[in-house]
């Protein structure tokens, strides 16, 4: 019965469709707002772009990622479809497309026909010009005056697109079911393959679908799926394309069994492309804007990730990495200093189960660096003035009061250096009371402004007396580019994950990055290296030595054991690994069967990667300081110990050769430290500027209370 009255309703449209179409011709307009335009009086169709999904490349240009919101589309031209995909398509949807004006009155009186004699509906009643115009234009209402309004669109529209040209979009447009829109994405979808290589058999699945993909689907309803898959190679048949031998032996062949779809990123690294990209005005200016180009735009988005290096990564962190049963992880960022390309990202154990990134801190406010904060104070200091071979106070416990703040009282790790102690010395052995009266010698404010220069974000850093112990909360990221500031003479470059962003019409949105900016002078970063050598050659960080290669970088320990860090670089590549607890801060004290500090487990970790990850390219050696521009040491008056204890090799210059195969860091014999404490009271806790200009103006303040 349904059937009888579809092919009576066919036959009276048929009848009346003409003669109603211009007296609905303007109506039908007015009620299209923005679907057609007014050219010398006619009415002329346009449609709106295709939605298409985005594509996310590594740096050797292999797909990591596709991004897409509810349709997964990647557009094909139509010389990329077979033609047996077109044959079945056309045969079993509109056979006379090519010989009809949009609508097509003999196919509608066909379809009705075969569909009342068969007792199925085996041929569509509207041609694919209709359909464009119903998937593209309409709503999905169902009416005799939509059904009008179609038809007249899909003349308007012939007179506005060439055969070819609605055929191509109509293949682009198409529901497959399952998330797939369009035959590139369907091909994908159901046989794991690119368009171009269909076979007729898969063709014909595909040219089924399109009529009901949920009512055919061959994964829920594989009987259904095979019957009209059958229809579509008899009507192949029929049409010429396919014998009658061929079909029958097409028949046997099976359905698939499972669809491939594009699983949504669970990756951190194209998550936090995802979410830059979001945030980046260059895609639009406004959030609805970036989202729409990013998950409709059909953007090649090719990133900064190498593979290899993001390998070398994880299998560092669980070759060295100590079982505790998840309660402690470990994060790892490389940074490329010459162009601040983000390359491998450890950012936690598992994307599925925790999204929140240990890496950037998206989301969070990062965790307290320790000491490998201190290379930052070292510079602020020799921005002062001062050089690495002058000696501070380092004896322990310490007192240092700031304008402003309470009384500070750390103490050293073990107790040690109850003396004067160089400041090369007192990076190599992250010498605490060293480091805080430094800090407060040289100025929290240009400690803080040193920092942000060097890439720590401002917002992070707040003026305390403890800061230069690296209590501030910082990420894996803010550590690793900043000290690829430093690996870099001095020369900043904004960390970046993404490389390259093409749009759909194949125009260069951006590429590359920023062309640095010098923020420190190469000689004061030069100096600086030389301590952050010594760290690494007979300092807390010789875990982190290669043998092949010369190396800086800082330990870092945080309170209670409760972060970890090694931060280190050559000159090609800055790299930082945390440990800690993902959950918050729970001490390592018994991880291993060892106390976690910076120079344990971080140290293995760092060493481990950079080894694989430098493997292949040249040893290059850091630029040595202009031995004339380092300035001699000027006497230090010290509080009289606090306690007897033997004075170590601390408050020494460094030997020509230490302990380790790797040379000091000794571009000139250090001059001589005066050690003999006076016993006048003492100047300063730390040295001064004032008895030698300062090599530049120092940095503004902005108020009395060292607030940036």
């Amino acid at each position: 019965m349904r059937l009888l009255v579809r092919f009576l309703f066919i036959s009276i449209m048929a009848g009346v469709g003409l003669a109603a179409g211009v007296l609905l011709m303007v109506p039908a307009a007015r009620a299209l707002t923005g679907a057609i335009r007014f050219r010398s009086g006619h009415a002329v169709v346009e449609l709106d772009q295709l939605s298409l999904r985005s594509l996310v490349y590594d740096r050797n240009g292999k797909v990591m990622a596709t991004l897409h919101a509810e349709e997964n589309r990647s557009p094909v031209s139509l010389s990329q479809v077979p033609p047996q995909v077109v044959d079945a398509v056309l045969d079993v949807e509109d056979r006379r497309f090519f010989h009809h004006p949009g609508i097509d009155i003999r196919s509608l009186l066909r379809a009705g026909l075969t569909d009342v004699n068969t007792g199925t509906v085996r041929q569509g009643g509207s041609t694919i010009t209709q359909q464009l115009v119903k998937n593209s234009l309409l709503t999905p209402q169902r009416s005799v005056h939509r059904k009008f309004r179609e038809a007249i669109l899909a003349l308007r529209l012939e007179d506005t697109m060439s055969k070819q040209q609605i055929l191509e979009r109509y293949l682009n447009t198409v529901y497959f079911g399952n998330g797939a829109y369009g035959l590139q994405a369907g091909a994908e979808t159901y046989f794991g393959t690119d368009v171009g290589h269909l076979t007729t058999v898969q063709a014909a699945l595909m040219a089924g679908l399109i009529r009901n993909p949920q009512g055919y689907d061959p994964i829920r309803h594989p009987e259904a799926a095979r019957q009209r898959r059958d229809v579509v190679l008899d009507e192949m048949v029929a049409g010429g394309h396919l014998s009658q031998g061929d079909a029958d032996r097409l028949k046997l062949e099976p359905l698939p069994i499972k669809v491939v779809n594009p699983s949504p990123p669970d990756d951190y690294f194209v998550e936090e492309v995802k979410q830059r990209l979001l945030d980046d005005p260059r895609l639009g200016d406004t959030a609805t804007a970036r989202y729409n180009a990013v998950f409709r735009g059909g953007l090649q988005i090719t990133t900064t990730f190498d593979p290899d290096m993001q390998q070398k990564a994880q299998q560092s962190v669980r070759d060295q990495l100590p079982n505790s049963d998840g309660q402690f992880t470990a994060a790892l960022i490389a940074v490329e200093p010459s162009s601040g390309a983000v390359r491998a990202m450890v950012a936690g154990a598992d994307f599925a189960s925790a999204k929140y990134n240990l890496a950037t801190s998206r989301g969070g406010s990062g965790r307290q660096p320790g000491s490998s904060f201190k290379p930052f104070v070292l510079l602020a200091a020799l921005e002062e003035g001062h050089g690495v071979y002058d000696p501070v106070d380092g004896s322990s416990p310490c007192t240092v009061r700031v304008k402003g703040y309470p009384p500070y009282s750390p103490k050293n790790v073990e107790g040690e250096a109850n003396g004067p102690v160089t400041l090369l010395n007192a990076t190599a052995h992250s010498i605490n009371c060293a480091y805080v009266r430094l800090g407060a010698s040289v100025g929290l404010d240009r400690i803080v402004d040193m920092a942000s220069r060097l890439g720590i974000p401002r917002s992070k850093l707040t003026p305390l007396p403890s800061m230069s112990l690296g209590t501030e909360e910082v990420s894996p990221l803010d550590m690793a580019s900043a000290y690829a500031t430093i690996a870099d003479d001095g020369v900043r470059h904004e960390p970046r994950f993404v490389e390259k962003v093409v749009d759909r019409n194949r125009h260069v949105v951006f590429e590359g990055g920023d062309k640095g900016k010098q923020v420190v002078s190469a000689q004061l970063v030069r100096e600086a290296v030389l301590a952050m050598r010594a760290v690494v050659q007979y300092g807390t960080g010789t875990r982190a030595a290669l043998s092949d290669r010369e190396v800086a970088g800082k330990t870092g320990t945080s309170e209670n054991y409760e972060n970890a860090w090694f931060v280190g670089f050559s000159p090609q590549l800055a790299t930082a690994v945390w440990m800690g607890s993902p959950s918050g801060n729970v001490p390592m004290r018994d991880v291993g069967g060892i106390r976690v500090f910076g120079g344990t487990y971080p140290a293995a970790i760092w060493h481990q990667f950079m080894a694989g990850a430098l493997q292949g390219l040249p040893p290059l050696a850091f630029s040595a300081p202009n031995p004339d521009e380092i300035p001699p040491p000027e006497p230090l008056k010290v509080a009289p110990p606090v306690r007897s204890r033997p004075t170590t090799s601390l408050s020494s210059p460094p030997p020509a050769r230490p302990a380790s195969t790797l040379p000091a860091p000794t571009p000139t014999a250090p001059p001589s430290v005066p050690t003999t404490a006076t016993s006048s009271p003492p100047t300063s806790l730390g040295p001064t500027s004032t008895t030698r200009p300062r090599r530049r103006p120092p940095p503004s303040t902005t108020n009395g209370n060292n607030q940036p």
